[in-house]
């Protein structure tokens, strides 16, 4: 049997793989070959959508995703979308095709070369930082060893992106089963058990008065989401969520109160700034979360902290009070097996006011006035207009600030982007990824104008394989965050972010009719609820542009406050703006 058949082979049968994104190369001939015959594959336009679309699988599926590239430039095409990957904690195993063994730079390491095969790229160098582990296979009977080990690294401990590097003459060397080298799994982490002190978090959790949780997307990555909905019938207290993990509770869980963060939402922050104890899971507090001013972020709470990165807990950021390193596959059973019950109804009932005072409906920024689509409000129809178990990907900018602040969860809904790289052009190649892990039923793209730009030549992938992928555009003639930033540190000046200062968009009705997907355009606040119906409802691939008002402002969000001697300061985190009333202010705290 050939390196390549192997490969492909034990991936189907060993690992369950059902399906690769590819684009195809000379380096990596053999390899495309082997996937044809063993795997379904899907064939993206460029290798940057490739690592996207896989990441986009990964999240809808909780599972391993597969990507095949080639040499040189095909494997450095990826980049954007391991880096992804690495920061969000996504499990995505990368092959490429490299040039023989005797043309590479490994072959003569002392010469320091910059290229010696065609199109050779040394990519194992390059992508080291971002993976979990990354070789070049140099001896055909180590290819069990390295793939084993990869696909472990990749779905085991704090999950990410791994990366073989396969030279053409080993691809297509001959190997005996029998003689390879196996990958040892007595290498697998100890259990973290002892490590949880249940017995300490309980204590704590009882004593406090207004103790709340922190549930962030590590709760789902560890497999442990019915668990702490378990948890939460005997644990009557607050809940908030993260920016990647927003999607974890529906909107009517009784003790949900919010999204927290910089532009998370008004109730949850106060919440959490009101807390005198948090249990933090899963999340390992980026800036997004607690904001520049990180030393007021639940200045008034015990914090505790589990995360199964140690290196997440030592960060100078900010610091546990107690700091459990633990698998949450570990810690949340163990939770759930000693608690009784905690309730804290005063206190409960203190934030559910807080949620329902800011409500969607509360909140006139959001509410659709004049003739001009108000963004706020067409995402969160299109949310309550959407089915439950329904996957929604959406682009980085307005299209994920726009559903965390507003978005109604459901049942085992998703709703997710990137949030570590947050790259332009994540969008519908993740929302391809998403969909055929989703058995290739409804999936919904709510997509950037400008983001859609950056890969658009991923609407012929939708087309070619009729996914059924809905793909909302909010089109507000280009890149609405820089405009926003540049008009508020600039004197109103923008620089390369619409039309007037040098990037344009095209006409995205022409242009998806133009791939042969039915195309139309939303323009006016009437038309909204009938249009997204008519669009869900659809079948195949439909793109919808969506027109909205273009001098909408990010809000709430945290935002630098002006002092009467001009002092420029950063408020804490329930601080956001548009400001509230002082006296406002001050009743959202108990005192």
């Amino acid at each position: 049997m050939k390196v390549s058949d192997y490969i492909a082979s034990r991936l189907k049968n060993i690992y369950d793989i059902k399906n690769v994104f590819m684009v195809s190369g000379g380096g990596a001939m053999h390899l495309n070959d082997s996937f044809g015959k063993y795997i379904p594959y899907i064939c993206n336009h460029n290798e940057q959508a490739c690592a996207i679309a896989a990441e986009g699988y990964a999240k809808a599926s909780s599972k391993l995703a597969v990507v095949n590239v080639t040499t040189g430039p095909g494997g450095l095409n990826c980049l954007n979308g391991v880096f992804g990957q690495w920061t969000d904690s996504v499990p995505v195993l990368y092959i490429s095709g490299q040039v023989k063994r005797a043309t590479t730079l490994a072959s003569c390491p002392d010469l320091n070369l910059r290229q010696l095969g065609d199109q050779e790229a040394d990519i194992i160098s390059v992508v080291k930082p971002l993976t979990k582990y990354a070789v070049m296979v140099k001896n055909p009977l180590e290819i069990k060893y390295h793939l084993d080990r990869a696909v472990y690294e990749a779905t085991t401990g704090r999950k990410g992106p791994v990366w073989l590097d396969i030279p053409i003459d080993v691809q297509a060397a001959v190997i005996d089963e029998q003689e390879l080298i196996d990958f040892d799994i007595s290498c697998k982490p100890p259990s973290t058990k002892e490590d949880c002190k249940i017995t300490e978090v309980l204590n704590r959790l009882s004593l406090a008065k207004t103790p709340l949780i922190v549930a962030g997307h590590g709760i789902r990555l560890s497999g442990m989401k019915n668990t702490f909905l378990d948890i939460l019938k005997n644990l009557n207290i607050p809940v908030v969520t993260t920016f990647n993990g927003f999607d974890l509770l529906n909107e009517d869980t009784p003790q949900y109160i919010g999204r927290i963060g910089t532009i998370g939402q008004r109730a949850g922050n106060f919440a959490l700034q009101n807390a005198d104890l948090v249990l933090f899971l899963g999340t390992r507090n980026n800036i997004r979360q607690i904001s520049y001013n990180w030393e007021n972020f639940a200045r008034n709470a015990y914090k505790i902290v589990v995360d199964i990165d140690k290196a997440e807990l030592e960060k100078p950021l900010v610091k546990p009070d107690m700091a459990i390193h633990a698998d949450l596959a570990d810690f949340l059973p163990l939770l759930k097996e000693s608690l009784t019950s905690i309730d804290k109804p005063q206190w409960l009932t203190f934030c559910r006011d807080l949620k329902e005072r800011y409500s969607f409906g509360n909140t006139k920024e959001y509410s659709q006035t004049g003739d001009k689509i108000n963004v706020y409000y067409f995402v969160r129809r299109l949310t309550e207009l959407m089915s439950e178990n329904d996957v929604c990907v959406t682009a980085n900018g307005t299209a994920i600030i726009a559903s965390v602040q507003t978005a109604m969860v459901k049942n085992n809904q998703r709703i997710f982007s990137n949030s570590g790289d947050a790259s332009m052009g994540y969008d519908l190649p993740a929302a391809i990824g998403a969909c055929v892990a989703n058995n290739k039923k409804n999936t919904i793209c709510i997509a950037g104008d400008g983001s859609l730009m950056m890969n658009l030549q991923e609407l012929q992938t939708l087309k070619h394989h009729n996914l059924p992928v809905k793909i909302f555009i909010l089109n507000n003639d280009g890149y609405s965050s820089i405009k926003q930033t540049q008009t508020n540190f600039f004197e109103g000046r923008n620089t390369g972010a619409g039309t007037n200062s040098g990037v344009s968009i095209p006409d995205f009705v022409k242009v998806g009719s133009a791939f042969d997907i039915k195309s139309i355009r939303l323009e006016f606040p009437d038309e909204i609820d009938n249009t997204i119906k008519d669009v869900l409802s659809a079948k195949g691939p439909v793109l919808c542009d969506v027109i909205v008002n273009p001098d909408y402002i990010f809000t709430p969000k945290l935002s630098s406050r002006k002092l009467e001697d001009g002092t420029m300061i950063s408020p804490s985190l329930e601080d956001m703006y548009p400001f509230l009333p002082r006296d406002e202010y001050e009743k959202n705290f108990i005192h």
